[in-house]
């Protein structure tokens, strides 16, 4: 069972060795981490789970420690006197990796790079280990799946811990926002502020649901660190009452750190937040599709078919005249509770049509974008879809004239070519803008490039 779980930051100055002295300036830091470490000591786990965002990080895949254990030290941050070593619970790592494969969720001890323990799982231990000792470890990575994702593999660490019947404590390691003040590691962003403000209410309540919730435009922005280890700790906590305790706040030196300590109330039905969450986002998605286009209608009927089938569906009668009589570059953007699925498209008309131009990009965004593996069957009610028909491109010769609400842009260099579509989330800049579509192109960002503009009749 799941016994006790910690939300904890891992800022390698609060080793005194490291530290020398600044330590001091988070100082109730410290303290709440003690009494975390008391905590522990109290309900003597047999393992802990600890979920570090400095573990490597997969886009497909959650990647869980092998091995029957791992050594580490704090030499990268000028102390390598201070080491430790842990022994893995390959018992319950084997019998995680069989959950979450029966759960068709991707995770597993494949693709380890460095063996070594990472700062994000030290900096806990460091203050675990001065009050209890005597347990074995299981250590996680986040991935680049969905937050739902995250909770589901939380629930998978409880089925784990029911199912082997063993004490476990879990450990959600991860700083707040790296961005609060201009002289902070990345500078002052006012995503920053609100984020430690907004994550604090939320773990300092309990109140799990809204973890899911969070814009990932607004945790980018923010420079947060934990957000999906904790998202992961609130799935071992599904249907469970817990009694919250905000134990710590501070951020004095430009990154947040919160402590926060939850104690196990029962079981509690009302706090199954995944199956919530996943209902609301059928609701929206439901309510969307009544009110979509035409443009968009085929784009679905299109992924649809074609996942389900693996047949691409014939131009259908019906549509509006324009569909087959205009030709023109488009973009089909499928998104997943919020997140980019797939988008692909053409800056100018490939097809003879708009309507084969929609079936087209269709298929290649669900199944053919190279960032994403193939959308599946089982993710088709949960998908939200948007087509865009591009205008004409125009030269331009400054940013100057670019407008990221308004306008798109394609920058050129030579044969290398990138296009980013107008009002996107998180594009808020010119800059921003044409950094991301010189990325997308291969274009250094310091090289002067071509650039158009155009606009775009979107679609939803």
């Amino acid at each position: 069972m799941i016994s006790g779980a910690f939300m904890v930051p891992h800022p390698p100055l609060i080793i005194p060795e490291i530290g020398r002295g600044e330590e001091r300036r988070i100082q109730d830091t410290i303290d709440a981490y003690h009494e975390v470490g008391r905590r522990i000591a109290d309900l003597k786990p047999e393992t802990i789970v600890l979920i570090s965002p400095h573990q490597i990080m997969y886009a497909d895949y959650f990647h869980i420690s092998p091995g029957k254990g791992a050594k580490g030290d704090f030499g990268q941050f000028g102390a390598g006197q201070v080491k430790m070593e842990a022994t893995y619970d390959t018992e319950f790592v084997e019998t995680l990796c069989k959950l979450a494969e029966a759960g068709d969720l991707s995770a597993g001890t494949e693709g380890e790079r460095d063996r070594r323990l990472d700062h994000g799982t030290m900096v806990p231990l460091y203050f675990i280990n001065q009050y209890w000792n005597e347990y074995r470890l299981v250590r996680l990575g986040l991935s680049g799946f969905s937050l739902a994702a995250h909770y589901a593999l939380g629930q998978r660490i409880r089925e784990t811990a029911e199912i082997l019947e063993k004490n476990v404590a879990l450990i959600a390691s991860g700083d707040l926002s790296h961005r609060l003040k201009e002289e902070g590691p990345y500078g002052y962003k006012e995503e920053g502020p609100e984020y430690d403000r907004s994550i604090m209410d939320v773990m300092g309540n309990g109140d799990f649901g809204k973890l899911l919730e969070f814009p990932e435009d607004f945790c980018e922005k923010a420079g947060e660190c934990g957000h999906r280890s904790f998202t992961v700790m609130a799935g071992t906590l599904d249907r469970t009452g817990v009694l919250s305790r905000r134990l710590s706040y501070e951020g004095p030196f430009g990154v947040g750190y919160g402590i926060c300590a939850y104690e196990i109330q029962g079981h509690d039905p009302t706090r199954n937040f995944r199956d919530q969450y996943e209902a609301k986002v059928r609701e929206q998605v439901l309510k969307q599709r009544a009110n979509e286009d035409e443009y968009v209608r085929l784009a679905r009927r299109t992924v649809e078919e074609y996942v389900r089938t693996g047949r691409k569906p014939e131009t259908p009668e019906g549509l509006p005249q324009e569909m087959y009589d205009s030709r023109a570059g488009v973009f089909v953007s499928i998104k997943k509770e919020g997140r980019l699925r797939g988008c692909i498209g053409t800056i100018q008309a490939v097809q003879k049509s708009i309507a084969e131009e929609i079936i087209e990009n269709a298929v290649s965004a669900a199944v053919k974008d190279p960032r994403f593996y193939p959308v599946e069957q089982d993710e088709l009610d949960k998908l939200t879809i948007s087509v865009d028909v591009l205008g004409a491109t125009e030269a331009i010769d400054s940013m100057d004239k670019l407008d990221v609400k308004r306008y798109g842009v394609v920058v050129t260099k030579g044969y290398r070519r990138g296009l980013l579509l107008p009002n996107l989330s998180g594009v808020d800049t010119a800059e921003e803008q044409v950094a991301i579509a010189k990325q997308k192109a291969g274009i250094r960002e310091e090289e002067e490039a071509e650039l158009e503009r155009f606009e775009v009749v979107r679609h939803y």
